[in-house]
């Protein structure tokens, strides 16, 4: 590979940093007001559903949108490569956000099925470009901190597209604010347009070996009977998982899952023990997001309902006048549902009197909250991880991956301590627990989710990293379906510490399931010759 290097890292990289910043300003700004939406009344722009209906479409959405990659991995590895692959998702995904823009149910649907299918076509194959880059002999020993800095790429975008999802709503309406996501992403495949040269090495698809499933019978195999085992989790009387669609996504997943068992069954000795330590990580994985994806369902209804979010008045003219704040108004009995919400667990001696306002900070500011830790604590973490290898002490991946479970589990907890601050939501709970909250669990994110993405690139056999990589999506997609119906279990607790307790015993039993691996997933990697 001739891509000359800047430091320990090729320059193929920056290319697909700025690429995913752009992209994910556009994914995490349409996801971070996508709860809001749903719930904001038609007559206010929005979609005027219920809480239920909410976190049934979220979960569906994150769960659809992060199972699509098997495909798009699929179709990189045998037919497209990567590059015309990326930029096809890319279209997709801002059309989607485009057409999210038109404030009509058809348009609804048909935006989320754009960004669905773009998803599948950008995500494995950016990441997989991005392991690629390092096969060179050069770069290969930064792999994982190759991974963590293409991470804080993603969470750059992850934190400003907030801000500027606040500013388009509050100013201009819901409409607005979704085509900026899509002119985002326009410029993150403008982006990667101009950067061909220094990734067009990385782009090699590698011929299939005997035996090898043939595409055709793949999609024919997996896509024919998602279907047919979605419609009948949808048809099956009563709902076994809480709702239709619930059933319908879970039993879709199974000819899915049962491609991946498929392929450590038949693959050759050498590629068994690699394939089947990275399905028991998967495995793992789909507990983590199912708590962390929590963030933009159960934990923005905290932000936006028991969270105390009153602006200083020095701090609200300002805000006020950049667009960044929100009103809530006490008219009495006509007070707004969202309004009258927010003053229920207010002090009485702190709602204003009839016809009076106050201005809280944007419930959609508190989703920069996560990538701002990530931009803050990834240059410590890739300089602990590199301190730690200067001294041969450096843990493996797997190692990385637990901790970060481990550590998941411990945000959860930090949520039980607000819910107890508050005495069980009777008053508002300080912005600091969520703070709290978000920087534990992104200490757990950053052991995890990119080494998550290292360890796919340097297990899976060359010919399927794509695919494989669609593989780790899985877990995210099935992990994200479980978050919304986790998320929808929140009216039923009266407690609401038991809600988070529920999340630190999943973590913690994960967390503990990849401990128990560690000593084989170890001697996997010690047979690849890799750490």
């Amino acid at each position: 590979m001739t891509n000359s290097a800047t430091a320990k890292h090729p320059k193929g990289l920056y290319v697909l940093f700025f690429t995913e910043m752009w992209e994910r300003f556009g994914y995490y700004l349409m996801l971070g007001i996508f709860a809001l939406y749903m719930l904001d009344g038609w007559e206010n722009g929005g979609m005027g559903m219920s809480a239920a209906e909410k976190s049934d479409i979220y979960g569906t959405y994150l769960g659809l949108v992060y199972l699509t990659p098997f495909i798009g991995g699929l179709l990189a590895d045998r037919i497209l490569g990567f590059r015309k692959s990326i930029l096809i998702g890319g279209l997709l995904m801002a059309s989607g956000y485009f057409t999210l823009a038109v404030h009509d149910v058809t348009a609804f649907y048909v935006g989320l099925l754009l960004i669905i299918l773009g998803n599948g076509m950008f995500k494995p194959n950016i990441s997989t470009l991005v392991g690629n880059l390092y096969n060179d002999d050069r770069y290969r020993d930064n792999k994982d901190a190759g991974y963590n800095i293409f991470y804080m790429g993603i969470n750059i975008g992850a934190f400003v597209c907030n801000f500027v999802a606040a500013y388009m709503q509050i100013n201009y309406g819901w409409g607005h604010a979704f085509a900026a996501a899509g002119a985002g992403m326009m410029v993150g495949v403008l982006i990667f347009l101009g950067g061909q040269r220094h990734v067009q090495e990385a782009d090699v698809i590698k011929p299939l070996q005997p035996g090898d499933m043939g595409t055709g019978r793949i999609l024919l195999s997996t896509l024919v009977p998602m279907f047919v085992f979605g419609i009948i989790g949808y048809l099956i009387p009563g709902n076994l998982l809480g709702s239709d669609t619930n059933d319908a996504f879970i039993f879709g997943c199974i000819p899915v899952v049962a491609f991946f068992i498929y392929l450590y069954v038949k693959a050759s000795p050498e590629d068994k023990r690699p394939i089947g330590a990275l399905l028991a990580v998967f495995a793992c994985l789909v507990i983590f997001w199912a708590v962390f994806h929590q963030n933009g369902d159960a934990l923005t209804v905290w932000a936006k309902d028991y969270t105390d979010r009153e602006m200083p008045t020095a701090i609200s003219q300002v805000a006020d006048k950049a667009g960044m704040a929100e009103t809530v108004t006490n008219l009495g009995p006509a007070t707004d549902p969202a309004s009258a919400h927010y003053f229920a667990t207010l002090p009485a001696d702190r709602v204003p009197a009839e016809e009076q306002s106050l201005k809280l900070y944007s419930t959609q500011l508190y989703q920069s909250v996560n990538p701002f830790w990530i931009i803050l604590l990834t240059p410590i973490v890739v300089g602990f991880w590199g301190w730690m290898r200067a001294r041969g002490k450096e843990p493996a991946t797997p190692t990385k991956i637990a901790l970060g479970l481990l550590i998941t589990a411990l945000s959860a907890l930090v949520m039980v301590g607000a819910v107890m601050a508050t005495n069980n939501l009777e008053s508002k709970a300080s912005s600091w627990w969520l703070i709290a909250s978000y920087g534990v669990i992104t200490v757990g994110e950053l052991c995890l989710s990119p080494m998550g993405l290292s360890l796919v690139s340097k297990l899976s056999p060359p010919r399927i990293t794509a695919l494989m990589m669609g593989g780790f999506f899985l877990s995210t997609s099935v992990g994200n379906k479980l978050s919304g119906m986790l998320s929808g279990l929140w009216e039923g607790f009266g407690n609401k510490a038991n809600f988070f307790l529920m999340n630190f015993v999943l973590a913690l039993g994960a967390s503990a399931m990849l401990f128990l691996l560690l000593r084989w997933l170890k001697a996997v990697m010690r047979e690849k010759n890799i750490h």
